[in-house]
């Protein structure tokens, strides 16, 4: 359910700023992916038959998306899938190159990265034996009380080209990889393969560790306010502010992003090339959640007094300052 805002605290509060935001997302998706595979290496016929078949897979599943969350009024149908679609994704190339060690390697670090975040999702009620049911992201509902989004047809619109088709390219894109490394199966595993799986494990560590440690604040927080007991210290404040929490403001989203730039590595372990094209989905995943950790802490901000004072105190992703509100 979305929280209650106080009066002029609402999260779209800039309305042309998340229109700004957004529209910049959507060609930044379409533009770069183009730009950089138009000068890259190109792939092979096999390779090439690949992607268009997972892109063909992508787009079915978010005007699946699409329809499914129109006709139940649940907007989460993309995130029941974040964790798992990546999963199939990485095991169709893996076998379309013949399960190579490199890919194969990666594509067991995805499953177990999707496994454990689907754990996490499906503990918070994102999940239901009835596929299109489960709990709502609470985002979603306040969005829908943006003046902007507020009617039917702006509404869908956002749904069909936001919410279904652009996540469900992004979540594609970073998993591409993947291809990259394919076309650098003849070289062995070294030691930059080591150090992306180590980065990847030790980031889905750092990611579970976060998670596991605003479960517990929350599950805690929901046993005072079922007790009447008055709580004290993070619990009175409202929001989780120990453990890494107290070191940077959103540490599993920090962590998100860097297991996907650390997959990106073994790109480069496979073909030398330092900078290529699937380095795409890693760059516009973080653009995404610069864009959701802002309007995240917009609504924070409008329900915890104390949040603000969080902000100016700790850093946003990384732990080390650089100035008030910082990413």
């Amino acid at each position: 359910m979305p929280p209650n805002l106080s009066p002029g605290l609402q999260p779209w509060e800039n309305d042309k700023a998340m229109l700004k935001t957004i529209l910049f997302l959507v060609a930044t998706l379409i533009a770069l992916p183009f730009l950089a595979f138009w000068y890259d290496q190109p792939l092979s016929p096999e390779q090439w038959t690949t992607v268009k078949n997972l892109l063909g897979s992508a787009f079915t599943v978010a005007v699946l998306c699409f329809v499914v969350s129109e006709s139940t009024r649940n907007y989460s149908q993309v995130d029941k899938l974040w964790s798992l679609l990546p999963i199939v994704y990485v095991w169709y190339v893996a076998a379309q190159a013949g399960f190579g060690a490199r890919v194969t390697l990666m594509a067991a670090l995805v499953t177990i990265w999707g496994l454990r975040l689907s754990y996490n999702f499906a503990r918070r009620g994102g999940y239901h034996w009835i596929p299109w049911k489960g709990e709502e992201d609470y985002r979603w509902g306040v969005l829908r009380e943006n003046p902007m989004l507020s009617k039917r047809l702006p509404w869908a619109a956002f749904n069909l080209f936001f919410i279904s088709l652009y996540q469900n390219t992004l979540i594609l894109l970073f998993t591409l990889p993947i291809v990259v490394a394919w076309q650098g199966d003849g070289r062995p595993l070294n030691w930059l393969d080591t150090l992306a799986a180590l980065l990847m494990l030790g980031f889905i560590g750092m990611e579970t560790v976060a998670d596991q440690q605003h479960w517990n604040f929350h599950q805690e927080k929901q046993r005072l306010r079922d007790s009447g007991a008055a709580p004290t210290g993070e619990y009175a404040a409202g929001f989780c502010t120990s453990g890494l929490w107290s070191r940077v403001r959103h540490p599993n989203y920090a962590a998100e992003q860097a297991i996907w730039l650390s997959f990106y590595l073994f790109s480069v372990a496979a073909t030398g090339r330092w900078f290529n094209w699937s380095l795409t989905g890693a760059v516009l995943l973080m653009l995404l959640f610069l864009g959701s950790s802002d309007f995240s802490e917009k609504i924070s901000a409008s329900k915890y007094p104390a949040y603000a004072e969080y902000q100016k105190r700790v850093p946003r992703f990384w732990p080390f300052p650089s100035g008030p509100k910082n990413g």
